[in-house]
This record gives C-alpha cells, sequence and structure tokens, in this order.
C-alpha cells in the first residue's frame, strides 16, 4: 500500500476486534491504536450501575477515541484501530439514550462533544465490520474470562446489534468491508485467516485509485 493510511474494525463487543486488529498489525507490519480497556476507570463500574456511570464512561471512550483518530490522520505509517469514534456515538451513546440508561439532557450534551470532535478528524480509508450473532458474541466474551463482562444481558447485546446493523446500512465515510464472523475462526484456521488477507488485499486496490 502506497502512503500512510488508517484502516478501523468495527464490532460488537466480543465480535474478535482486538484479536483480528493484532493479527493483521503482524500479517502487514502495522501500528495499533487499542481499545483502552484495561485501563479504563469507569468500564466496570458502569457494568455494576449503568445509569450512574453512562455518560463519564461515553466522554472517556469518545475522548479516547477522538484522539487515537488524530493520531491516525497525523501519522507517516498505517495504523489499524480497534472502533471508531462513530461506533461510540452511533451505537453505545445512542443505545444508551434509547434504553434510558441515559439520560437525553446527557445525550444531547454527549453528541454535541461528539459533533465538535466529527469536525476535526477524517474518517479511515477502510471501515472492516465484523458481524457476528449474538450467541458468537456470548461464546467470544466466555472465553476471555473478564470479570466485569460476565454480567452483559443477552438484551444488551441484541440491542447492541440492531445499532450496528442501522449504522452500517447508512454507513458512507469510507469503503466498508463487511466480514461475517460466525463460521469465521482467523485464530485457529489459517485457510480462514487467509480469506480475509484476500479480501483486504482486494479493498487495497480501490484505496490506492
Amino acid at each position: 500500500m502506497k502512503g500512510p493510511r488508517h484502516i478501523a474494525v468495527a464490532g460488537n463487543i466480543g465480535a474478535g476486534k482486538t484479536t483480528l486488529v493484532n493479527k493483521l498489525s503482524k500479517h502487514y507490519h502495522w501500528q495499533t491504536l487499542l481499545e483502552s480497556v484495561d485501563d479504563n476507570p469507569y468500564l466496570a463500574d458502569f457494568y455494576e450501575d449503568m445509569k450512574q456511570w453512562a455518560f463519564p464512561l461515553q466522554i472517556y471512550f469518545l475522548n479516547s477515541r477522538f484522539q487515537q483518530m488524530l493520531y491516525a490522520q497525523q501519522s507517516k505509517q498505517t495504523v489499524i484501530q480497534d472502533r471508531t469514534i462513530y461506533e461510540d456515538a452511533f451505537i453505545f451513546g445512542k443505545n444508551l439514550r434509547d434504553n434510558q440508561i441515559l439520560s437525553e439532557r446527557d445525550f444531547n450534551t454527549y453528541w454535541s462533544v461528539y459533533e465538535s470532535m466529527k469536525a476535526m478528524i477524517t474518517p479511515p480509508d477502510l471501515l472492516i465490520y465484523l458481524r457476528a450473532s449474538v450467541p458468537t458474541l456470548i461464546d467470544q466474551i466466555t472465553k476471555r474470562g473478564r470479570d466485569y463482562e460476565q454480567t452483559i444481558s443477552i438484551k444488551y447485546l441484541e440491542t447492541l446489534n440492531q445499532q450496528y446493523e442501522a449504522w452500517i446500512a447508512q454507513y458512507t465515510e469510507s469503503r466498508l468491508l463487511i466480514l461475517e464472523t460466525d463460521n469465521l475462526d482467523y485464530v485457529e484456521r489459517p485457510e480462514d485467516f487467509g480469506q480475509v488477507i484476500s479480501r483486504i488485499d482486494g479493498e487495497f486496490f480501490g484505496l490506492l485509485s
């Protein structure tokens, strides 16, 4: 690929984003921009009491992703990012508002901050969306064993999936590659990872044109 590019991987909790980001980074020698999870000061509290911690959690994620996207557009090397600022707003923010976890007043303030940040960034050159059913998400969440994620409800994952599908259906910010992951194992089956690489390589021709 000629010149630095910004690749982003999108998908629900447990879809396999970080794993794919790391594998693609190793294969293509890209720099990774990972989601702030282990050092997030609000995440565990949020899963214990969503209404109390929804607003500070969303602001934390929004700022973290904003800083990453600024870095990506200024970087002299190709970077691959785990989740984008668009997902923070269109998926998680709206879902919390729709389920009355985030108040309308807090959501409006949050959305205003998002709009200000969005005006200062450029979208990724390629967005890779990992589509996964709820059973697949639950299986992945169980396997990685994060204590605070074990309380995530099936309903919460279902509503997030609905938000993702609505967002992807109208996504026009950049080139889009959708990977169906229910029967895709790019960790244990090299041939599956090879299929992913082939599809990404195919997208690169469009990025170079």
